[in-house]
């Protein structure tokens, strides 16, 4: 199997022998080892990676409402009693569209979805990645914490600086001017969203481990418990940057990953699968690309959407 200079010298060569632009031979060869992949493990595969690493700053790089198109066409004309291999690579993004995606993937597979995480997901990407029944993890992969952000401002940390806050202002009135300048910028309800954004992620994570992933073990609701508090926890994770390796996964948070290397033809497939990605992100527009084994793919371009059938 290529590695990451082999994927690159495959796509020229298809560009030198085939006469095709940069996107047209990226796409060839990805989708030639996306559907290997498949061949390989006999389940759906659907990738669904973004640009973030490649293009930071670009916009149409986290999950939205729009994702679900991407999703539908990517099922439609799947054998679903094959289940579904879901490829993940993404910052995150709303917690409403990754709700419904998620509910949208157990309505055509039911609880028959495996995600794999080639290198990195974030937030509202770890929420779906824990929906899943089981991860797939390298030693080099990561998932990260699952506390939001409003406004760029984690949500957890804005409560916990009112609370110090008011703390503050009990103990010393000296300090008012201070904080009024800080909480002064806070706007109308601002709070209240921030405990309900909380809850929502936290209540819609432990539903997705207690049902799913954690389904018919006697202990599901306290696993479910315990991995939401390591996730969602501000003050143990410290940023929402934090990268969440493999043994912490499986041995502190709790949750049913699998060693992507105890399988070496699946470690192959999956790792060249994801540098065929990462080279069209960095060689081609694509900010996001949502795609399965049959080619079929709905890839956003700079404010552009490009159906491929």
């Amino acid at each position: 199997m290529p590695d990451w200079a082999g994927v690159l010298r495959e796509i020229e060569e298809e560009k030198t022998e085939h006469g095709r632009l940069a996107a047209g031979a990226a796409d060839t060869i990805r989708r030639k080892y996306l559907n290997g992949l498949h061949d390989y493990t006999k389940r759906n595969v659907i990738a669904y990676y973004s640009g973030w690493l490649s293009k930071p700053g670009a916009m149409d790089i986290d999950i939205t409402d729009e994702d679900k198109n991407g999703f539908m066409m990517a099922v439609h004309r799947l054998d679903r009693t094959k289940g579904l291999d879901l490829l993940l690579h993404t910052p995150g993004g709303s917690i409403a569209a990754t709700q419904s995606i998620v509910d949208y993937l157990h309505q055509m597979f039911g609880s028959n979805i495996r995600a794999i995480v080639p290198h990195i997901v974030m937030s509202a990407g770890t929420m779906v990645a824990c929906s899943c029944k089981t991860i797939v993890m390298a030693k080099h992969s990561n998932l990260g914490p699952i506390d939001p952000h409003l406004d760029g401002m984690p949500t957890a940390g804005v409560l916990a600086e009112f609370q110090r806050a008011c703390k503050e202002v009990k103990d010393d009135a000296a300090k008012i001017p201070i904080w009024q300048a800080i909480v002064g910028q806070y706007r109308p309800a601002f709070l209240s969203q921030c405990e309900n954004a909380i809850k929502w992620s936290n209540e819609f994570v432990r539903g997705q481990l207690e049902n799913v992933m954690f389904a018919g073990t006697p202990d599901a609701k306290a696993r479910a418990g315990r991995a939401v508090r390591q996730l969602s926890s501000y003050k143990g994770n410290k940023t929402h940057q934090r990268h969440i390796h493999f043994d912490e996964c499986k041995n502190v948070v709790g949750l049913e990953v699998e060693l992507l290397e105890t399988d070496p033809k699946l470690q192959d497939w999956v790792l060249t699968v994801h540098h065929c990605y990462m080279h069209a992100f960095m060689n081609t527009s694509a900010v996001k690309i949502i795609e399965n084994q049959l080619g079929v793919a709905l890839v956003k371009q700079q404010r552009e959407v490009l159906i491929q059938r």
